[in-house]
C-alpha cells in the first residue's frame, strides 16, 4: 500500500519523507478531493497502525485473522490505485 501511494504522489510531484507524511498527503490530495473513497483512507491508516504494532511493539501480537483481513483490504486498495494509475485522462 505504501509503494502504491508513493506512485500516486510521484505523479503529482509530491514525495514525502516519512510514512505519516505519505498518509497525510494521500488523504489531502486524493481522498479529500474525492479521487478515492474515505474507506481506502481508513484501510491505509489501519494497515499503518498494524505495521507499527508488529514492528515496534513486540509485546503485542497480530492474529492471523487480523493479518488476513488487512491483506484482503490491501489487495482491494492496490486494485483501486492501479485502476486510477492506468485509466486514460479525461479530456
Amino acid at each position: 500500500m505504501f509503494y502504491a501511494v508513493l506512485a500516486l504522489l510521484q505523479q503529482i510531484g509530491q514525495v514525502p519523507s516519512r510514512h505519516v507524511g505519505m498518509i497525510s498527503l494521500f488523504d489531502r490530495e486524493f481522498v479529500a478531493k474525492g479521487v478515492f473513497p474515505r474507506e481506502l483512507s481508513r484501510q491505509l491508516h489501519r494497515a499503518f497502525e498494524l505495521r507499527q504494532t508488529s514492528d515496534y511493539k513486540a509485546s503485542e501480537s497480530v492474529s492471523p485473522e487480523r493479518a488476513e483481513e488487512i491483506l484482503g483490504q490491501a489487495v482491494r486498495f492496490l486494485d483501486a490505485v492501479c485502476h486510477h494509475l492506468t485509466e486514460e485522462p479525461s479530456e
